[in-house]
């Protein structure tokens, strides 16, 4: 690649964390206010409305902080950096202590792929109480919720699984139940990230070679040439798996908050709270109760807040090239 022939290896390094950094901050910082409502609207199926637009998802997040604090927003961010070491722990050790593959070769078989998912599969049934526990921080209503701690989510994980923390109510589902919704959204989101992702970046690394055999280019433009086809094809896949899978999304977490006694804030109001009390036996029965309550429309509750979270990451990735682009006029 052009880039390795025109930066130090110092260089290199140096501008790979910063990317690194680029991609934690966007992914996790920037996108936590749009995730937090979007769970919200997605297990509260009280609501009327749906907030399907960003324009009604901006005012409602004004609403939220306006009555309850730039926190209401920001809620549950710390769990979900746990829920993500959990999930990379939980696949390096089971591949470490089984013929699992981690990684697919380019001369990959049916064989190979098979065992990479089933790797997939049980790091996601690993992660699930964490998963729960995380969920729970990232809708529970500011103006109930107790100041809990950074390891709150590891503690009801723990819980979840042997039966002992919070009280439950009878409605909660088992964990074996789970499992299920859980690995099938979990899977077919890698999947469809997998496929997008390296279909885009063939496209784009197809289009920078033609470009570079048309005409020449200058050290910098090469040099971005090497880095951002990477970026564009991670915000191209999970875009496209995020608004795939959303109507999944919706019914595995109304299935994880079931019987937990979570209080959520009103999505329609912007205060007020409300209690979640679904009696769904299943994923099944979820997707048939919501298609007749709610409407096909009802699978895309929040899908507002995702508008915005893709706009705002592609905001963020076009301010990020130009800074980077200057960043490396002056080190050439």
């Amino acid at each position: 690649m052009y880039l390795y022939v025109t930066l130090r290896p110092e260089i290199h390094n140096i501008h790979i964390y910063k990317l690194f950094l680029y991609s934690l901050f966007t992914e996790n910082v920037l996108a936590h206010p749009c995730i937090v409502l979007r769970r919200q609207c997605q297990v509260n199926y009280h609501a009327q409305h749906y907030h399907l637009t960003p324009f009604t998802v901006i005012n409602i997040m004004y609403s939220f902080n306006k009555t309850q604090g730039p926190r209401a927003l920001w809620k549950g961010m710390g769990s979900t950096f746990i829920v993500q070491g959990v999930t990379l722990g939980a696949e390096g050790i089971i591949s470490e202590f089984t013929p699992l593959p981690r990684e697919v070769l380019h001369k990959w078989s049916p064989k190979q792929i098979g065992e990479h998912l089933l790797l997939k599969s049980l790091t996601y049934v690993v992660a699930m109480p964490f998963y729960s526990a995380s969920l729970i921080e990232t809708v529970q209503s500011e103006i109930i919720r107790d100041n809990t701690g950074i390891l709150e989510c590891v503690k009801e994980g723990i819980g979840r699984v042997i039966g002992m923390g919070v009280p439950h109510s009878k409605r909660l589902l088992p964990l074996l139940s789970l499992i299920f919704p859980t690995v099938l959204h979990g899977v077919l989101h890698y999947i469809i990230s997998s496929v997008i992702q390296k279909f885009v970046l063939l496209i784009l690394k197809r289009k920078t070679y033609n470009s570079h055999l048309a005409e020449s280019t200058s050290p910098v433009q090469s040099m971005l040439d090497a880095y951002f086809p990477e970026l564009i094809a991670n915000f191209a896949a999970s875009l496209c798996s995020d608004v795939i899978l959303y109507p999944l999304e919706t019914v595995l977490h109304r299935l994880h908050i079931q019987g937990t006694r979570t209080i959520i804030d009103n999505t329609d109001l912007g205060y007020e709270v409300l209690p979640i009390n679904t009696q769904y036996e299943g994923m099944r029965d979820c997707i048939n109760t919501i298609r007749q309550e709610e409407g096909v429309f009802g699978f895309y509750k929040g899908f507002g807040a995702v508008i915005i979270q893709y706009t705002l990451h592609a905001a963020v990735l076009q301010i990020t090239k130009i800074i980077y682009s200057t960043l490396l006029q002056n080190n050439i």
